[in-house]
Order: structure tokens, then C-alpha cells, then sequence
């Protein structure tokens, strides 16, 4: 195989193929497992290859566009290749959020725009042993932004009380954020 078609020059020429901000038809791709690539998402949202934060912003969010979780992990997918990387929590951040009437639209570290609602729901866990919420939204099949801390205290700050819950509306909707304290 060209080594031009292959590996991280793969993984770009298939994220290129989407125009616009326009997403690649992963969840289509069926390609056989190749291996995997040394990529790590940390838990901050910084992409890492072979231990190097990768500083292009553009390229991270190329390869965005071809990420996919499947029962077995995260990948890179072509239609040719299906490249294993590794994500310490999720493989996004959502640090932004507005108004748009009465939605709540979510920005993430990658440019993606997500309007919170039944599809994309806002979920909050809260550890038992520390009482730490670990706010998310969902962005698209199955993959998930961990909504940063600033955000998180938007939200709480725009929550209304309901049944000792604050809780925010968006989608026609209604999302828990937690128990008032």
C-alpha cells in the first residue's frame, strides 16, 4: 500500500473528503482493524501523538471528523483503515454555551455546535465518594463532550429550582443538574 494512503495521511485525506464543516460518513465505513495509532485525547482535550500535543488546531479537528467509539474503543476511521486510539475521558470539551430562544446551544473544543434536547441529551453523573458533578453532552453517535467547568457554572447560574433539583430547559426538555444543596 502507498504509504501516502496509509496511517495519519490516510486519516486526513478522509476527514478532507467532508465539505465545509461538513462530517465524513464514518458510521458507513466498514474498513478491517489496522492496528493502532500512538493518539491520546487527554482528559484536558489535548490531542497527543506519539507524546506531543498536536498544536494545529486545523488538523485536530480533521481528525474530529473521522473519530468514532465503537464496542472495542475509540478509532480514527477511513474507508479503508480503522485505527485504535486512546481517550482518558471524552474525546470532547464543550466550552462554550448561548442561548438560542429557548435551547441551549453547546460549542466544543473541535467547532461543533450542539443544540441540547431529547437527541442530545445533557447529562450529569455526580461521583458518590466526593459529590463532584462530571457534566456532558452528547455531540454525535456516541460520542460524548465533558461540559468544562465554566460552562457548568453558567448553567447552574441560569438553572431554576424544580423538586430540589436545579434544573435547565432546552429542546423541549427539561435537564437535571443536580440536588440544591
Amino acid at each position: 500500500m502507498d504509504e501516502a494512503k496509509t496511517g495519519l495521511n490516510a486519516v486526513a485525506e478522509a476527514a478532507k473528503q467532508a465539505p465545509g464543516r461538513g462530517l465524513p460518513p464514518v458510521h458507513l465505513w466498514n474498513p478491517g482493524h489496522c492496528g493502532e495509532i500512538d493518539i491520546l485525547i487527554r482528559g484536558d482535550g489535548v490531542w497527543m501523538h506519539e507524546g506531543s500535543p498536536i498544536g494545529r488546531e486545523a488538523l485536530v479537528r480533521l481528525f474530529s471528523t473521522v473519530l468514532r467509539k465503537d464496542p472495542d474503543g475509540y478509532h480514527l476511521v477511513t474507508p479503508v483503515e480503522k485505527l485504535r486510539i486512546e481517550v482518558e475521558d471524552l474525546p470532547f470539551r464543550a466550552v462554550a454555551v448561548r442561548r438560542d430562544g429557548d435551547d441551549l446551544i453547546f460549542t466544543t473544543d473541535v467547532g461543533d455546535e450542539v443544540r441540547a434536547g431529547e437527541a442530545d441529551p445533557i447529562v450529569v453523573e455526580t461521583d458518590p465518594a466526593t459529590g463532584e458533578p462530571a457534566p456532558r453532552v452528547h455531540v454525535r453517535r456516541d460520542l460524548w463532550a465533558r461540559i468544562s467547568r465554566s460552562v457548568f457554572y453558567e448553567l447552574v447560574e441560569a438553572a431554576e429550582t424544580v423538586d430540589d433539583r436545579l434544573v435547565v430547559r432546552s429542546g423541549g426538555q427539561v435537564f437535571s443538574l443536580g440536588a440544591v444543596a
